[in-house]
């Protein structure tokens, strides 16, 4: 059994008939219920007592130190089996490290710890590095994303990952590293005998310095899969030498991450080696970089190649405009494997798109979600947006938001989401102005189709 429950305020008569729920549940997800450290004494005694749970989620939830210290007496008891602990952004501080850490060091069952938007500071993180180097410990992800950590934290960190080689996930986003605490990290990957699958280092201060390190952990571990070192200031020179890691023959990346790394055309020559030959590779963004039409029209090219297995594509807000759109036709029309495309925030306008839906309705195309928010749309093209969603039935999310559409182009919208043949499931339409009654019939539509979500 399952219990997910999520923004809800939790009355003490509610709260009552969930526990009795609670006995029995495998899973328990309570995100942002406004819990606080009164309801964990309650969550204790469940852990206690229920040895089918599994997974707990409180994130956004009050709980303090003085929470944990409730919910960390159960997960002590030798009755407890949870595997997983999701504690985002619940006000704690270093004092609940101590607490956490004896929980790593006692109990095995534990493989998952989420405790980043929490201010535990690098000496609460040393402790828990502490807990994850007892021999009891099989942590395989650990979350530390907006944890306020120093460069201080990369000696204890990497003497942990020396000696677990269960961990597998690791995740350091949103933290004060700088290069040469990224570049000590990267030492410490490529000596440890750990198989690091997920390595994510947003927004950590890392420039073109710290890439050579970067790439020398992609071609070292094999065992790398997703990497994300997006809002990092790396430029062209920092891609150019990650693509030495990522197009060395034992790297196997399949989803790589560089949105806003002051990206320009320049790198697309090294990106499209990488989707062309990197036959692995099934997720790139590339959101708010200035890769613009040459550089758009070079990755075109590389998706045309019967190598490129390349599932999703974000181009979001990559100064891209109609001049591009010819060649993402000619790429859509020969890619079989392209699922996702995001191409909102760009001035593709109402010709660039419909270009776009030539590629669309070739039989080769297969594209099943389609972001086009943002893009200088008007009603002008929606007729023959709607033709591509009444033919193509693999197409089943389509974002239109922030386009001027009006009455004119929703109404052809919701003509095609009545064709039998459409297959849309999410239609997003933000900030769209339409009248009363095109609101009138976007409802019926949803109450005739209730498969149907439109999203506004």
């Amino acid at each position: 059994m399952e219990l997910d429950i999520q923004c809800e305020e939790m009355s003490p008569s509610r709260w009552t008939e969930l526990l009795t729920t609670m006995k029995s549940c495998k899973t328990i997800r309570l995100d942002d219920c406004n819990l606080s450290s009164s309801n964990c004494k309650d969550l204790s005694s469940i852990i206690n007592t229920n040895p089918s749970l599994t997974e707990l989620k409180l994130n956004n939830n009050e709980l303090g130190d003085a929470g944990v210290e409730y919910l960390c007496k159960g997960l002590l008891m030798p009755s407890c089996s949870l595997q997983k602990l999701w504690l985002q952004n619940c006000n704690l501080t270093s004092a609940s490290c101590e607490t956490l850490r004896s929980v790593l060091s006692a109990q095995p069952s534990l493989t998952e710890l989420h405790v980043g938007d929490n201010k535990l500071g690098t000496a609460g993180v040393k402790v828990l590095c502490q807990g994850i180097m007892n021999p009891s410990c099989k942590l395989q992800k650990l979350q530390l994303e907006y944890c306020e950590l120093t460069a201080d934290i990369v000696e204890p960190l990497n003497a942990a990952l020396q000696s677990k080689p269960t961990l597998k996930e690791l995740s350091l986003s949103n933290n004060t590293l700088g290069d040469t605490a990224v570049k000590q990290l990267c030492r410490g990957l490529v000596e440890a005998s750990c198989n690091v699958e997920l390595l994510h280092l947003e927004n950590c201060g890392i420039t073109s310095d710290s890439c050579l390190d970067i790439s020398a952990v992609l071609s070292n571990k094999s065992s790398l899969m997703d990497l994300s070192v997006g809002d990092n200031k790396i430029g062209d020179a920092g891609l150019g030498l990650l693509c030495q890691g990522l197009l060395h023959p034992n790297c196997k990346i399949q989803k790589l991450w560089l949105w806003d790394c002051d990206l320009t055309s320049a790198s697309c020559k090294d990106l499209s080696r990488l989707i062309s030959t990197k036959e692995t590779l099934a997720e790139i963004s590339l959101i708010d970089n200035n890769l613009r039409d040459s550089g758009m029209e070079m990755l075109c090219q590389a998706l045309k190649d019967p190598r490129s297995k390349l599932q999703e594509l974000w181009v979001r807000e990559c100064g891209l405009t109609t001049a591009c759109c010819k060649a993402v036709s000619s790429a859509l029309s020969m890619n079989k494997h392209l699922k996702v495309l995001h191409m909102g925030e760009n001035k593709l306008g109402d010709a660039g798109v419909e270009l776009l839906c030539e590629g669309l309705l070739h039989p080769n195309c297969n594209i099943q979600s389609l972001w086009l928010g943002n893009c200088d749309l008007t009603a002008a093209c929606c007729a023959t947006l709607a033709t591509v969603m009444a033919t193509k039935q693999c197409l089943t999310e389509l974002d239109l938001s922030y386009n001027p559409l009006d009455d004119e182009g929703i109404r052809k919208i919701c003509e095609a989401l009545r064709n039998p043949s459409c297959n849309v499931q999410q239609l997003i339409l933000y900030d769209i102005l339409w009248s009363s009654e095109v609101d009138d019939e976007l409802r019926a539509l949803e109450d005739s189709k209730p498969e149907v979500k439109i999203i506004s």
